[in-house]
């Protein structure tokens, strides 16, 4: 159980940190929100087929008020967060976008600090202090040779809070959907979202029907939105604590698959930004190193 484990967490981490290199390589054959919208549509109606078509009288539809938060994750977690990180990586680097993942928990706590009263210690001031320093570091080479754009990294930062917010909406609606059902409205309602901006803002610009798009779609469909967030499940399943962790080490693989399959340089910037991120994160109590007692939880996803 304990490789088993261990091998899910990596090739979650893996699949998970692709997400920025497979945008990458879409955006040679099409713009990135009709990117987005494809990806999400596609995904969204062929999740929704198999819980109410396959699995028939399994899974419930969501209630009035159910409908009005999936509405909410749909736009935050789905339409902005993605559309403004597809944006934000036309000019800047898969890498870079890996690298500001796990800053998200900072975010989080500090809208959780504002809108539900939760204390944050001192150590996780330190944390978010150090981690905004490593930032700096990877971050201002490549606005100062002109590698990154400022417009790119702001686009980032407010994928990223949109993030934090869908998050902070989550926890306080306390759903009790099954995860693949959220999961599934989530995506699809996103997608719809998506239909709009990417009319308005990319009506015209052309798509290529080639090899590249293939690979971008089958491996955002299926590999990410519905793969991914399988072993997902599986891991928060299993444990929370330790299945936050792995999103911690998307910096690292992310750096490494974009230089493998992007060819996109590691640069000593890089590596000691990468180092003061995850030296902040384990500062604030982000990697909690411990053992934990297995536990046999029944689970409807």
């Amino acid at each position: 159980m304990k490789w088993k484990g261990l091998f899910i967490g990596l090739l979650f981490t893996v699949l998970y940190s692709s997400g920025a290199i497979i945008m990458k390589i879409g955006l040679l054959s099409a713009s990135p929100l009709t990117l987005a919208t494809l990806r999400f549509l596609i995904a969204g109606v062929l999740l929704l087929i198999f819980i109410y078509g396959f699995r028939k009288g399994k899974y419930p539809l969501p209630n009035k008020r159910e409908w009005g938060v999936l509405l909410l994750l749909g736009l935050l977690n789905t339409s902005l967060f993605v559309g403004l990180g597809n944006l934000a990586l036309q000019t800047i680097s898969a890498g870079i976008f890996n690298l500001f993942l796990p800053i998200n928990p900072f975010v989080f706590a500090l809208f959780s600090l504002i809108f539900m009263g939760k204390n944050i210690r001192a150590k996780e001031w330190m944390g978010m202090a150090v981690s905004a320093i490593g930032l700096f570091i990877a971050t201002y080479p490549l606005l100062a040779n002109s590698h990154a754009t400022l417009s790119g990294i702001l686009l980032l930062v407010l994928a990223m809070v949109s993030m934090a917010v869908g998050s902070l909406v989550f926890k306080k609606a306390n759903l009790q959907l099954p995860n693949l059902v959220i999961n599934a409205w989530q995506v699809f309602i996103g997608g719809v979202i998506l239909l709009i901006p990417a009319f308005f803002l990319e009506a015209g610009k052309p798509v290529s029907l080639d090899a590249h798009l293939v690979e971008y779609l089958i491996w955002s469909v299926f590999g990410l939105s519905i793969f991914s967030m399988g072993l997902w499940f599986y891991l928060l399943k299993q444990d929370a604590i330790k299945a936050n962790n792995w999103l911690l080490l998307n910096p690292v693989m992310g750096y490494i698959l974009a230089a493998i399959i992007l060819g996109e340089p590691i640069t000593w910037y890089a590596i000691a930004a990468t180092v003061v991120v995850l030296f902040g994160l384990y500062l604030s109590g982000n990697f909690r190193i411990r053992q934990t007692k297995e536990k046999s939880i029944e689970q409807k996803v």
